[in-house]
């Protein structure tokens, strides 16, 4: 452990102590942004610890190496149909890539090539994401302990292992009279909290969270991006339910990585920082609804006015594919004089940098767990806006459990939307909302102390892997 504690010592002092390393990691993302990010982060604290990293990762959203030169990268064919990587939804290309997967030998050959490749050191273990079954199944053909990441919350893992029972109770699928029940067996969630997917049917989710399921239960040991302060409870619960050698919250990792950006698959806009340093603090709502997130031609004018006319300044992400049916970006007549001063419209932006900065008093977001992580740990207080997946119940987490926003329902519509960014930025309730993210802020930045139970939980994942 000495060598484990002067290395995050030297870490947390800005260097890193040079040494021979002597075991390796090997990590394999799933290739969309939001678990990009906190695989690579997770990459780079272990780097910092003194073990090797190489990269395998998809030609489907493939990574560029230049990015991280510390790291070794390795290409794995993924299989994905053109067709299904230009259209489907993303649990269409999960389904298809564990399939193609399982069906060819290429991804045990590609492990195999790594584990035989003398140049480095020992692989010790590969961290996969949950979704990754079938590189799971190949790494224990070839005697390789396979450790899973979950770059969602523990919340979301632990409705994940309840699903049988949530269909047995008969919560799922969901009903148009019950969507406001409470499901008692995992507060404070409702039945319009849980899991799911606008665009599948719930027998294909089921089926997709049932393999999430099998390669959390079948790992070797198991890491959480969230931290103890934050999810005590569901950790708790995650915990009695596995029978692991270690399920460590390690999180928030953006916060414990030197390179908090991970590898962005869009150009990041740094010029918005500088429009940032012109504006009051806490006067600037940022607005962003993600990597994958969507809305119709009629919902983004909603938004675009709703923006103008709340009078406040504001930061928009209009990414590549934000808005569904329209080609190219089309503002509404007179949206750009009324914003004129106080708007500023880019493509995308350094996330992290933008809520940490001292002019962000607000953050409207879809709220994927990445972005909440990110906004708790800047004391920012948030608009929830979910659409799909995980975002309802992190929303839930935001209002109900953590007091650190609210949920915009119903349709988007001007007004309404007018409305909700007043009572952030202005309201009473807003200003309640922002002394309680004030206050998270602090809890999760003590979990990120020397003794904090995050990095006690990187301590303890280092020396796992080295008895490996």
């Amino acid at each position: 452990m000495a060598g484990v504690q002067e290395a995050r010592e030297g870490d947390k002092q800005g260097w890193r102590r040079p040494q021979l390393r002597e075991r390796r990691v090997l990590v394999f993302p799933l290739p969309f942004q939001g678990h990009i990010n906190p695989m690579l982060q997770l990459a780079d604290v272990l780097h910092a610890r003194g073990l090797a990293v190489t990269v395998l990762h998809t030609r489907f959203n493939a990574l560029d190496p230049a990015l991280h030169p510390e790291f070794a990268f390795v290409s794995v064919p993924d299989g994905v149909p053109a067709e299904v990587a230009a259209t489907g939804t993303i649990i269409d290309i999960i389904v298809a890539m564990n399939v193609a997967m399982e069906a060819s030998p290429a991804v045990g050959e590609a492990l195999a090539s790594v584990l035989a490749d003398e140049g480095q050191p020992r692989a010790a273990c590969l961290f996969i994401d949950a979704n990754l079954l079938a590189v799971q199944k190949a790494a224990a053909a070839l005697g390789l302990p396979t450790l899973v990441l979950r770059t969602g919350s523990a919340a979301c893992l632990g409705c994940f292992f309840a699903y049988p029972m949530l269909y047995q109770k008969g919560y799922l699928p969901p009903q148009e009279s019950q969507l406001y029940m409470p499901v008692n067996e995992l507060p404070p969630l409702r039945v319009r909290d849980l899991f799911t997917s606008s665009k599948n049917s719930h027998e294909k989710v089921r089926r997709v969270l049932a393999r999430i399921t099998e390669t959390v239960k079948y790992c070797s040991g198991l890491v959480i991006n969230t931290c103890e302060t934050l999810e005590t409870t569901e950790l708790q619960r995650i915990r009695d339910e596995l029978d692991l050698p270690v399920v460590l919250a390690a999180g928030p990792l953006h916060k414990l990585s030197s390179k908090s950006t991970g590898s962005s698959l869009l150009d990041q806009d740094y010029s918005c920082i500088e429009w940032l340093d012109t504006q009051l603090s806490r006067s600037v709502l940022y607005v962003s609804f993600g990597s994958l997130a969507s809305m119709d031609s009629h919902e983004f004018m909603e938004v675009a006015w709703g923006l103008a006319n709340s009078g406040h300044p504001f930061l928009w992400v209009v990414r590549p594919g934000l808005v569904q049916d329209l080609d190219g970006l089309d503002f509404p007549d007179g949206f750009e004089i009324a914003i004129e001063g106080r708007g500023n419209v880019i493509r995308w932006a350094p996330q992290q940098e933008v809520l940490a900065h001292n002019a962000v008093g607000g953050f409207l977001t879809h709220s994927g767990w990445n972005s909440t992580l990110e906004s708790i740990s800047e004391g920012v207080p948030m608009i929830c806006r979910p659409q799909s997946a995980d975002q309802m119940m992190n929303a839930r987490y935001v209002e109900d459990t953590w007091g650190v926003g609210f949920e915009l329902e119903g349709k988007l519509e001007r007004g309404k939307i007018e409305s909700a960014i007043r009572k952030l930025m202005n309201g009473k309730e807003g200003a309640d909302m922002r002394d309680r993210a004030k206050e998270l802020k602090k809890k999760v930045a003590d979990c990120l102390e020397s003794c904090g139970s995050s990095q006690i939980a990187v301590d303890k994942l280092v020396s796992y892997i080295l008895s490996l």
